[in-house]
């Protein structure tokens, strides 16, 4: 629960915790208490907030990118690069695989849990979408023929009854889980390029997620890419209007800065945050409303690769590729 307003104006790196591996994702527990992060050298950490102390859970062997909770807190779910899906104890002093599938056929690129706490969906390169029982992760249903490029987001629906997931091409479909079906899709073409000179896509939607009503859906990742093999390209959240798949607005940066937006989130509060950059460096951007540059900035000390929001809505969990987990505060200092 938040007892104090956020006020990114005031941003500051309040804790700094160094690894011995380039950090790749992040997520705060439902609790607050932890961050879990994956590294390059295949493991998840889980950082004590209030200490920094780091446990070691091993089970993957490959990157972990997709992190997930259910919804009452007890337990982390894990997709890698592997392919592979771990359900593990949130709490235990020393985190054991509680069930271990071999899910996907490569890349687990994102998880998301339904709003009711009961359903996982899993996607990535393999171009299926799966939705599990997040209870003991028996299969619910599988959608294909949705996406030809591999998915890269997926967000549940504050209804309960529709999924939406995104892929490299910025095309967002949605799904009915219900009926078992796809019911439209619609493409954010300023989120995905073919690039002549390399003869290579680039973009796609690399963070999705809806508002609290479910009005809007912000869609983050890169645009007015110049150079696919290298990445050059300035970083961007779109808002889209649900209910028409139209967009609203295109946040950028007044720097233009150079990167990806890897991830955003809406605050209560009424504005955007993302975390990304690139070769112009690492910044928290927050955004309000309609205009399109953010109205504030707070750079970081290297480029972020994912971002979490604290269930108290006032602390932002960064990994980096320079191996620091980072945790900026959006109030006084303390």
């Amino acid at each position: 629960m938040q007892t104090t307003p956020a006020d990114p104006a005031k941003t500051y790196v309040a804790k700094d915790w160094a690894h011995n591996s380039p950090l790749i994702s992040c997520r705060f527990d439902p609790s607050g208490k932890w961050v879990f992060a994956g590294a390059q050298d295949s493991r998840v950490w889980r950082f004590d907030f209030d200490s920094g102390n780091k446990t070691e859970l091993a089970g993957h062997e490959s990157w972990v990118r997709a992190i997930a909770f259910s919804k009452d807190g007890q337990t982390l779910i894990t997709g890698g690069y592997d392919g592979r899906l771990i359900w593990w104890p949130v709490a235990a002093e020393k985190p054991a695989p509680i069930k271990t599938i071999e899910a996907h056929q490569g890349w687990i690129r994102a998880l998301a849990v339904s709003p009711n706490g009961e359903l996982l969906a899993s996607v990535g390169n393999d171009l299926v979408v799966k939705i599990w029982k997040v209870s003991d992760g028996s299969p619910v249903k599988e959608f294909s023929g949705g996406h030809n490029r591999h998915i890269y987001g997926a967000a549940f629906h504050p209804n309960g009854k529709h999924l939406a997931t995104g892929d490299l091409m910025a095309n967002v479909v949605e799904w009915d889980l219900e009926a078992g079906k796809e019911t439209r899709r619609f493409t954010i073409p300023v989120l995905s390029k073919y690039d002549e000179a390399f003869k290579a896509d680039i973009g796609g939607t690399r963070g999705l997620v809806f508002n609290a009503d479910g009005t809007q859906l912000a869609a983050s990742g890169i645009t007015n890419v110049s150079n696919a093999f290298a990445g050059i390209g300035n970083i961007c959240v779109v808002l889209v209007n649900w209910a028409d798949g139209k967009e609203i607005v295109q946040y950028t940066s007044k720097g233009n800065v150079q990167g990806v937006a890897w991830n955003a989130a809406f605050h209560p509060q009424g504005f955007v945050m993302a975390g990304g950059g690139g070769r112009g460096g690492g910044f928290l951007f927050f955004w309000k409303g309609t205009e399109k540059n953010e109205f504030q900035a707070f750079k970081l000390p290297n480029v972020p690769r994912d971002m979490s929001l604290s269930p108290d809505l006032l602390n932002v969990a960064t990994p980096h590729f320079d191996s620091h987990l980072r945790i900026s505060r959006m109030a006084d200092k303390i």
